[in-house]
C-alpha cells in the first residue's frame, strides 16, 4: 500500500450556528482521486478549508503527506482551487500565474517553463495575455486551475473545479485531471457534477449533515444493484402480472423507456445474481413473448447519491 497523503482523524469544526462537521475520518492514497460528494450546506468546504489550513479545526487531527494541517510544511505540498475565487482584475492570466508562481517559490526559469505550458493545459492559451476583467466566469475558473498547479503540488484540491465551465471545457478539465492522475498526484475533487467524478475518481465518500454517511471504491458502488432491463414482443398487462408471481421478483416498465416501433417493451428489474436473470429469461419465453435483447444496467452514481441521502435532513445553503 502506498503512503497516505491525506489522512483526517476524528477531524471537527463546530460553529456557533450548528455548521461545520464532525469526526470525519479518512485517509486517501498518494496517486489517487478522492471524490467527496454531499448536499448543498453538508460540510464540505468546511472539511477542505481545515485540510488546507484555512480553517482551524475544533477538535481532531490530519496529516498531508505525514505534516500536521495547517503547518507551512504541509501548506509547501498543496495546490488549491477554492470554490469562490477572486483574482487581480488589472492584471493578465499570464501575469496572475507567474504571481502564484512566485509565491510558491517557483523560481524563474521554471516559472517560464510551466506557465505558459499551464495555460494552455487548462485552455486559456493566448488568451493569457488578457487582462483577467475581459474573462468570464469559466475563464477565471481555468485561470484558478493553472494557479493551483502552477507550482507542481504533489497534492491538488479542487472546490467545484468545472461548475462554471460549459461542456467541453469540463471535458478539457476532467482530461487534465486524469492526467494528474498519470503523473502520481494525488487529487481531492469536491464536486457536484457526478459524473466527472465518476470518471475520474478511485473512491468516494459522501457527507451529510456534518458527518461521513458512506465511503467506498467507485466501482464497488456501482456494482451495488444489479439493475436487468428486457426488451420484450408480445407484452401484456397480464404477462407481467404473471411474470411478477411466478417469479417472485420486482419486475416493471421503467418510466423512460416506452415502446419501441415494433411494439416491443422494456421490463426492468433490480436482481441479486444473474442466475435471477436467467430465470427471467426463461419465464419470459415460456409465456410466449419474444424476447429481443437483455442485459445488465449499471447503476449511475446519480442515482446511488439520491437514494443515500433520499429521506434524510440535510442543510439547504439558506438554512
Amino acid at each position: 500500500m502506498s503512503e497516505a497523503a491525506i489522512v483526517a482523524d476524528g477531524l471537527t469544526k463546530q460553529f456557533g450556528n450548528g455548521r461545520g462537521c464532525r469526526d470525519v475520518t479518512i485517509a486517501v492514497e498518494a496517486g489517487e482521486a478522492f471524490g467527496f460528494l454531499g448536499p448543498n450546506g453538508a460540510g464540505k468546504s468546511t472539511f477542505v478549508k481545515m485540510m488546507v489550513g484555512l480553517v482551524m479545526p475544533t477538535s481532531g487531527k490530519g496529516t498531508l503527506l505525514g505534516q500536521p494541517i495547517g503547518s507551512l510544511p504541509s501548506k509547501r505540498l498543496i495546490g488549491y482551487l477554492p470554490e469562490l475565487y477572486r483574482y487581480q482584475e488589472w492584471l493578465t492570466g499570464e501575469e496572475v500565474v507567474r504571481l502564484h508562481a512566485r509565491l510558491c517559490g517557483v523560481d524563474r526559469q521554471a516559472a517560464d517553463r510551466r506557465v505558459p505550458r499551464l495555460l494552455e493545459d487548462v485552455g486559456i492559451g493566448l488568451r493569457g495575455r488578457d487582462r483577467v476583467k475581459h474573462y468570464s466566469k469559466g475563464m477565471q475558473q481555468r485561470l484558478g486551475l493553472a494557479c493551483a498547479l502552477v507550482g507542481d503540488p504533489p497534492i491538488v484540491f479542487l472546490d467545484e473545479p468545472s461548475s462554471a465551465l460549459d461542456p467541453i471545457g469540463r471535458m478539457e478539465v476532467r482530461r487534465l485531471l486524469e492526467r494528474l492522475k498519470a503523473q502520481g498526484k494525488t487529487v481531492f475533487l469536491n464536486s457536484h457534477l457526478l459524473e466527472d467524478v465518476e470518471a475520474v475518481c478511485d473512491r468516494i465518500a459522501l457527507m451529510n449533515d456534518g458527518r461521513i454517511l458512506r465511503h467506498g471504491r467507485v466501482a464497488d458502488v456501482l456494482q451495488q444493484r444489479l439493475r436487468w432491463r428486457f426488451k420484450v414482443g408480445g407484452f401484456s398487462d397480464a404477462a407481467l402480472g404473471w411474470l411478477r408471481e411466478e417469479s417472485g421478483l420486482p419486475v416493471g416498465i421503467p418510466p423512460d423507456a416506452g415502446s419501441d416501433r415494433d411494439g416491443a417493451v422494456w421490463l426492468e428489474a433490480d436482481l441479486a445474481n444473474e442466475e435471477q436473470a436467467g430465470w427471467l429469461n426463461a419465464l419470459i419465453v415460456e409465456q410466449g413473448l419474444t424476447l429481443y435483447e437483455a442485459g445488465p444496467r449499471s447503476e449511475r452514481l446519480e442515482s446511488w447519491f439520491a437514494n443515500a441521502v433520499a429521506g434524510l435532513n440535510h442543510r439547504g445553503e439558506r438554512e
